[in-house]
């Protein structure tokens, strides 16, 4: 089955993505008027977080959600058979320099991202290092191994490695070892297990379980961390931005990364909503209740 989906996608995605966004919106009828897929869950993670908005906005804003998230799935299938000539064009990294800058004080780095825009499409950020194929992205292996390793594929198709999270630590450790630069993206605003929750925080106006594990380790190992601050700028076009959270993270206090990561991403999210992932249970544990 997996193997009809790949040669249908691979030859769909021959097409232009002009051409190809003509489909997304056809889609986006579908799946948001027929289908409906997990309209209740957007629609109650939107009206929790912006609280002093109407039914008339929160509907706005989840047309404009649901409309993108066709055009995410069109652009991260297209990357199938975009060069890599034409994901440097679509995507404009902005002071990859920061990182090359602690590359050459032989610092590793831990970057921070989120759910937000074309997140997949950030692996071009490796085309920009001093240091080749030395990104890697921090992912949790899928059920399905097949879709895994498509997935695998086109994160690292520009040069980018993949490592599983349960291999993150001693992956870090034995490259520290051989003195191995790398930069581990980390995909920072997902929902932590129940069983792993160290800190809660209100955030887009919810007590939220938030995910501490790339501070935990930008500390262990004392890496400097950046957040890659991504834009739309128009339908197919994104620009990147590293920007410096802490250069000396065992100098700051507990959570204070994070902290100042979450508040970063939440200003994002209220400046344009639609470009985060309203489909994902992010708040499915209540303090009262994990306590």
């Amino acid at each position: 089955m997996f193997n009809v989906f790949y040669v249908f996608i691979w030859l769909l995605t021959l097409l232009p993505l002009k051409v190809l966004y003509v489909l997304s919106d056809i889609f986006y009828f579908i799946v948001y008027y027929f289908a409906g897929y997990r309209r209740s869950i957007v629609r109650a993670n939107l009206t929790n977080s912006f609280p002093e908005k109407d039914l008339k906005e929160i509907i706005q804003i989840e047309k404009r959600f649901y409309h993108y998230l066709c055009d995410l799935f069109i652009e991260v299938m297209y990357q199938i058979n975009m060069s890599e000539k034409e994901i440097k064009k679509r995507v404009t990294i902005i002071n990859a320099d920061i990182i090359n800058d602690f590359y050459l004080q032989n610092k590793s780095v831990m970057i921070m991202t989120a759910h937000y825009c074309n997140w997949e499409w950030l692996s071009t950020l490796t085309l920009s290092l001093s240091h080749k194929n030395s990104l890697h992205n921090i992912y949790k292996k899928l059920k399905n191994k097949s879709f895994d390793q498509f997935m695998i594929n086109l994160r690292d198709k520009y040069g980018a490695g993949t490592i599983e999270m349960q291999d993150l630590f001693k992956t870090m450790l034995h490259k520290r070892n051989i003195n191995e630069l790398a930069s581990y993206g980390m995909i920072s605003d997902q929902r932590p297990s129940a069983q792993s929750i160290r800190l809660w925080m209100t955030f887009l106006n919810q007590d939220t379980a938030v995910f501490v594990g790339t501070e935990q380790l930008s500390k262990k190992f004392n890496y400097p961390v950046v957040y890659l601050d991504i834009n739309r700028i128009k339908r197919g076009y994104y620009s990147a931005e590293v920007k410096i959270l802490e250069s000396d993270p065992k100098n700051t206090e507990a959570n204070e990364i994070t902290e100042k990561y979450m508040r970063m991403l939440e200003d994002k999210i209220k400046d344009e909503p639609e470009y985060w992932l309203w489909t994902h249970k992010r708040w499915k544990y209540k303090r009262d209740i994990i306590s």
